[in-house]
């Protein structure tokens, strides 16, 4: 079903926009750092929290991609342009209502969410919190109208798209953390505007008819449940799979708040760094989505399965050469930071450590589910992934880092005693059929 030259210009798009996406995220983090190590802390808190409301969007998108790729597969195009329509008034509507809640609940994240830290980190967050805030609905329907353009096999769009959101976002932090020496702000202002000018060009384009999946002229604003149901029933699981996982993440980040300023640091550039490591395996693993979504509309298994193979060894072969190459730049990479001497030595020991567990079992327990949501088998992706992220990272983080008095490197150890859980659980269910009798 697919040529190696439709799985190029598929894959190939997507690995430049992972990868200025995780340039943008550590460009964000050195140039904060020039305004010192409370400013980074205070940046690095409230992104956790983004991070997660980004990842529930963005599996909402994946729901109505999967839904859309599976009618592709179908050739029902008509119900295509349905579930891109659906798909966009849910993430517009549901991401307005949350950015209002958050500014409510902001106190609470500040003052028991991120636990006791320093006057200065939270003086950072603050403002970072009050402005990034507002870019929520924006990556969320930039993110949504991507998935639906990945799905038709297009990801140039949103690549290019990506490019110019992060220009002017690296623009805009030059100027206003360099130039005008505005601190967490300086960082925060681009990142909105940028989110803004993406959301609206890509949404734009999006409206062109010449796509075969296109939000229709004079689309109906009125919600279809049929639609809406089938999108929840692959966005809601991995939604909640996402979102849990991204706050059992933000728990564990109220842990490493209380080891001191120099390990919430170093756990914020070593989050920067790695962010390199699994970008080739979290854009291959988009493509994994989308591919395997229409071989399961067209009811083709067999091409499933063989294009997954092939997607999670182009992965292993990728990822081991960039992880080899991050532990070689690392003393380059630390020395961009302006840590302290405690925070680089940290920073050093967790990245060595990820780099050696990111090669070997990172792929099984994060890209291979791809496959098996695309195909509909989201509710066993969702149940493993809950019990392994609150069983074996926040319970062993708090064995190791606090108990064992490991700190901040025994969150990074418990954290991959969680991948190796998921990995084994992932290869297990691809290996039998059971993932082949799901509905989408």
């Amino acid at each position: 079903m697919f040529s190696r030259k439709d799985l190029s210009k598929l894959i190939y798009p997507l690995i430049i926009e992972q990868l200025l996406a995780v340039l943008v995220g550590m460009m964000d983090t050195l140039m904060v750092s020039a305004a010192g190590e409370d400013a980074v802390s205070g940046v690095s808190l409230v992104d956790s929290v983004m991070i997660l409301l980004i990842g529930f969007f963005a599996a909402l998108g994946t729901g109505g991609a999967v839904v859309a790729g599976n009618c592709i597969g179908q050739k029902n195009y008509e119900a295509a342009d349905r579930s891109a329509e659906q798909m966009v008034l849910l993430v517009t509507e549901s991401s307005l209502v949350i950015m209002g809640l958050l500014y409510l609940i902001r106190p609470f994240i500040l003052h028991v969410v991120f636990g006791n830290i320093a006057a200065d980190v939270e003086r950072s967050a603050n403002i970072y919190f009050l402005i990034v805030t507002a870019s929520v609905p924006f990556i969320a329907l930039y993110n949504a109208v991507a998935s639906v353009f990945r799905v038709m096999e297009n990801s140039a769009i949103s690549m290019k798209t990506s490019m110019l959101m992060n220009v002017i976002n690296i623009t805009g932090n030059a100027i206003l953390v360099y130039g005008m020496k505005m601190g967490a702000a300086g960082v925060a202002w681009p990142t909105l505007i940028s989110r803004m000018v993406a959301a609206v060009l890509i949404t734009k384009m999006l409206m062109d008819e010449k796509y075969p999946v296109h939000l229709r002229r004079g689309m109906s604003f009125r919600p279809d449940f049929h639609m809406i149901r089938r999108i929840l029933h692959i966005g809601i699981p991995s939604g909640m799979e996402n979102s849990m996982f991204q706050l059992g993440k933000l728990l564990v980040l109220s842990l490493v708040s209380s080891f001191g300023t120099a390990s919430i640091a170093a756990n914020a550039v070593s989050g920067t760094i790695v962010n390199f490591e699994n970008m080739p395996g979290q854009a291959i693993g988009l493509a994994m989505v989308t591919v395997t979504a229409q071989c399961v509309g067209a009811g083709r298994y067999d091409q499933a399965r063989l294009y997954t193979k092939k997607l999670m060894q182009l992965i292993y072969v990728i990822m081991g050469f960039t992880n080899l190459a991050i532990v070689l730049a690392l003393p380059f990479l630390i020395g961009l930071f302006h840590l302290s001497p405690e925070a680089a030595h940290y920073t050093r020991q967790i990245v060595i450590y990820h780099s050696i567990c990111c090669a070997t079992f990172w792929q099984p327990s994060f890209s291979l589910p791809n496959a098996l949501r695309a195909a509909g088998d989201v509710r066993y992706t969702m149940v493993v992934s809950l019990f392994s992220m609150w069983f074996f990272r926040i319970l062993f983080s708090y064995i190791l880092g606090s108990f064992f008095h490991m700190g901040v490197f025994g969150v990074w150890v418990a954290m991959t005693i969680d991948w190796a859980f998921r990995a084994i659980m992932f290869v297990i269910r691809y290996r039998s059929d059971k993932w082949e009798y799901q509905v989408v």
